[in-house]
């Protein structure tokens, strides 16, 4: 792997700014390290964008170096270490070596040192704690070479113990195994989930939400998602019964491209109390919550009926929540059917989309006698609904003679 790579890693080093910064602060009696995803990504050939720094260097004198080299130093985790250095739009995370000497299963207390060694061994799983130096000489203490060789995913050291440190490393090592891994996860590691998983209680719901939402757009989700369900570890993060089969259907992609909130909704939502559990219980963001929440809409509209809707019924619910909902909602409903036909799905999202926008406003209606107030609201309302059952007219003169009838039974 280090031989066929050679070339991707010294044209890594050479990017001008990472080479800059690597000058300025490797030498003179510190070393400073390429660590973590960017080594990882850079051995199986994917990007290496998010780029972090290992250092002996003390923080304050990472920021005179930083500084002296034209960059521009941001004290982002100071307490432990940390600074952002940042050049040409690019930033870079540094990180004095450091051990844990205390921790709640949330975070840890550290104290800086100077070995390379113990700095690896504090980390998660192996695949993270590789380690690249200015000269270009890969570092591996803890096998992550083997098993990135091997796509496996796997604690470094005890499993129990690392998971201890801190129980967000349960959900980090499934959206790992489901991002990095091959066939099943690892056996201790799983073991060691199944028995710390207790402890996910107790982290904050905005950390859980975070890593859930990433491991939901992973590639290999869905027998991962299924992985965990067996392991009981989706209904203490979910806080319901997960739809498998639903997820598995419209989870056989990449995930590039797809909202990881349409995912959690495929996941577990079915009604509006399904969305509501979710935002209390993952902390979603308004955006995410308004995007499962329509779902949900979309799905108790049309649901419980034998197949899928016909045109005029996914219009009249998108009118409410939206065409891209009502599609999504559509999505879930022929996945929870077990259908694997989707042109028909494809047909009907195509059809709802050249639908073309219903004129009558408001002020029409006034305009047409009727005086503000509920009437208006009812006139309109019947008017769209006789527009899209009679196939949603585009011409002004059919949707008008629509809302002029709407009318006429408002005030008989």
């Amino acid at each position: 792997m280090i031989v066929e790579r050679a070339g991707e890693i010294a044209r890594f080093l050479a990017q001008p700014v990472l080479a800059r910064l690597l000058h300025a602060l490797d030498g003179d009696g510190e070393e400073t390290r390429v660590v973590g995803g960017a080594v990882r990504n850079l051995l199986i050939g994917e990007p290496a964008s998010d780029v972090d720094l290992a250092t002996t260097a003390l923080p304050e004198e990472t920021i005179r170096r930083g500084r002296a080299a034209g960059f521009k130093a941001v004290p982002t985790g100071i307490e432990h270490g940390t600074v952002t250095l940042v050049a040409e739009g690019t930033s870079f995370e540094v990180t004095t070596l450091r051990r844990d000497v205390e921790t709640d299963g949330r975070r840890a207390k550290v104290v800086f040192g100077r070995d390379f060694v113990a700095d690896a061994l504090r980390r998660d799983f192996t695949i993270n704690a590789l380690g690249l130096g200015r000269d270009g000489t890969l570092h591996d203490y803890c096998g992550g070479l083997d098993d990135l060789a091997q796509r496996r995913v796997r604690f470094i050291g005890d499993a129990a113990a690392r998971i201890r440190e801190d129980y967000l490393r349960i959900l980090r090592f499934f959206r790992f195994h489901a991002r990095y891994g091959n066939g099943a996860p690892d056996a201790e590691g799983l073991s060691a989930c199944i028995a710390g998983r207790e402890g996910l209680a107790g982290l904050s719901r905005e950390r859980v939400r975070a890593e859930l939402l990433k491991l939901l757009v992973a590639p290999r989700v869905a027998a991962t998602i299924s992985a965990m369900a067996g392991a009981g570890l989706i209904m203490p993060v979910i806080g319901g019964v997960p739809h498998l089969s639903r997820f598995a259907a419209i989870a056989g992609d990449d995930g590039v491209g797809v909202h990881p909130a349409f995912r959690l909704a495929a996941l577990a939502v079915s009604v509006g109390e399904d969305a509501l559990r979710l935002r209390e219980g993952l902390r979603l963001s308004n955006e995410e919550f308004d995007r499962i929440d329509r779902i949900a809409q979309v799905l108790e509209a049309l649901g419980g009926r034998a197949g899928l809707p016909a045109i005029a019924a996914l219009r009249h619910v998108a009118y409410g929540v939206g065409n891209e909902a009502a599609a999504a909602g559509l999505i879930l409903l022929n996945a929870s059917a077990g259908s694997e036909d989707r042109s028909e799905v494809q047909r009907l999202i195509a059809e709802l989309g050249k639908t073309p926008p219903f004129l009558p406003t408001g002020k029409d209606v006034i305009g047409r006698g009727i005086a503000p107030g509920p009437s208006v609201g009812q006139a309109l309302t019947a008017a769209r609904r006789s527009w899209i059952e009679a196939g949603c007219p585009a011409l002004a003169e059919a949707q008008f003679a629509l809302l002029d009838a709407a009318i006429k039974q408002v005030e008989a």
